[in-house]
């Protein structure tokens, strides 16, 4: 589900800082995530706008804002899990 607002490519930025356990990238590190479409550093760019990182003047650095930490440590889980072993399922 993606939060609204957010394009797949922002939400991808934001996952690379969880995968590495940074809170700080330079602009090389965001331009090297491999996106499905589009990349380079308009994500993380526009990311600033919405909150979720800060930046240096030049661009060179990106860092997490509170907004974005807070994002990140949402955690979802499914609804019902166990389904492959029959748990929550009732037959009728």
């Amino acid at each position: 589900m993606l939060i609204k607002g957010m394009t797949p490519e922002e939400i991808r930025v934001l996952q690379e800082y969880r995968r590495v356990g940074a809170e700080t990238m330079d602009v090389a590190a965001i331009k090297a995530i491999k996106h499905p479409e589009g990349g380079g550093d308009a994500p993380a760019i526009s990311l600033i706008a919405k909150g979720y990182l800060a930046s240096d003047e030049a661009r060179q650095s990106f860092t997490l804002t509170t907004k974005a930490k807070e994002f990140l440590a949402y955690d979802p889980k499914p609804e019902f899990e166990g389904g492959a072993s029959g748990e929550g399922e009732h037959a009728e």
